[in-house]
């Protein structure tokens, strides 16, 4: 039976000394091991490994962190209210992305909220304490001012969509333009002629992208480009319906129907089912996501795939990357990168 202080030894966890003392090296070496430097020979390091295993040593990755200056944390920043974060499927689409690129690391993810001013405030604190090493931004709008916030902090950051054409952030976004092409070529391949569009939130540039899409595409197939068929909505249900119910009133004789979310799609299938209107025999409808909504819809609905899982997926790549080529401020690469990933229209019953 062992003494107390044998007993003491045993159950307290093993140090890198230790550690060092065992295989037979120095404890930077073994550092260098657990850290993943290649500056190691195949033999030292499967030394230490045997080590480590015989030990049960556990690196101290807080205190790795905080000798490389980094938190090992990410957030994800939402300028939304939660109840929209979680009853649209964009955002946990985007989210399961997210955390399936990073299962596989040691970076925890944070989700924050900014959606009021009081959220911000507090949002800016957190970050200016430098407590995450990066942040992943959704939804921003062209107001929105996160990213300058982000870019004054000198916080390695990627945004989903970019605020405009000159944006200065990295960013990954879907082809807006050449989605709402495709939806739009769809229903003039179908016959339709008549064929409005419920816009997006205005200030957010994928929404002014789909807008450009659908006026280029109407013109292409000689067809006159109607303001009274472009409503704008909000991403919502609800405003969905209030869209359709404005184009109804406006265009009673309009023969299809492009959305620019599949949520405001179901606001206006709705709107079309009380006004007595057949989909898709008196309008087709088109949505845009590709979501779990457009699949349950009855009819289910035609709409253009954005891949938001992998736009998550792509957004973590870019983060990790700028976080592990991080430089003081004066030798930052200027150079952003803006990824952009193809969409694909998926045919249903609705067009």
């Amino acid at each position: 039976m062992p003494v107390n202080g044998e007993r003491s030894r045993s159950s307290r966890r093993p140090t890198l000394e230790e550690v060092a003392a065992r295989a037979g090296v120095g404890r930077g070496t073994v550092s260098r091991v657990i850290n993943g430097s290649p500056r190691v020979s195949e033999a030292t390091r499967a030394a230490v490994e045997a080590a480590v295993a015989e030990l049960g040593y556990v690196p101290n990755t807080a205190a790795r962190a905080l000798a490389a200056n980094r938190t090992d944390a990410i957030a994800l920043v939402v300028p939304e209210p939660e109840t929209r974060f979680f009853s649209e499927p964009y955002f946990s689409d985007m989210l399961r992305g997210v955390g399936a690129e990073l299962s596989d690391s040691e970076m925890q993810l944070l989700l924050i909220f900014a959606g009021s001013d009081r959220e911000r405030q507090r949002l800016a604190q957190y970050l200016a304490a430098h407590r995450v090493d990066g942040v992943l931004l959704v939804s921003v709008h062209a107001d929105d001012p996160l990213p300058d916030m982000l870019s004054q902090l000198e916080i390695p950051a990627v945004i989903s969509g970019p605020r405009s054409a000159a944006e200065t952030l990295t960013s990954v976004d879907s082809d807006n333009y050449g989605g709402a092409r495709s939806a739009v070529e769809h229903l003039f391949s179908r016959g339709r002629r008549r064929i409005a569009h419920i816009t997006g939130r205005l200030d957010v540039y994928g929404a002014q992208r789909r807008v450009d899409g659908y006026r280029d595409a109407l013109s292409d197939a000689g067809l006159a480009v109607d303001e009274g068929l472009i409503e704008p909505g909000d991403f919502t249900d609800e405003g969905g319906r209030r869209a359709m119910t404005t184009l109804l009133e406006r265009h009673p004789d309009l023969d299809a129907v492009f959305a620019g979310s599949d949520v405001m799609a179901a606001g206006a299938r709705q709107v079309l089912r009380e006004a007595g209107r057949s989909v898709p025999g008196d309008v087709a409808l088109v949505g845009y996501d590709d979501s779990a909504v457009a699949r349950h819809m009855d009819p289910p609905l035609t709409s253009v795939r954005q891949p938001i899982e992998e736009m998550g997926r792509a957004m973590i790549d870019l983060l990790l990357a700028e976080i592990a080529g991080r430089r003081p401020a004066p030798s930052r690469d200027p150079h952003r990168q803006h990824a952009v990933l193809p969409t694909e229209l998926v045919e249903r019953a609705s067009s």
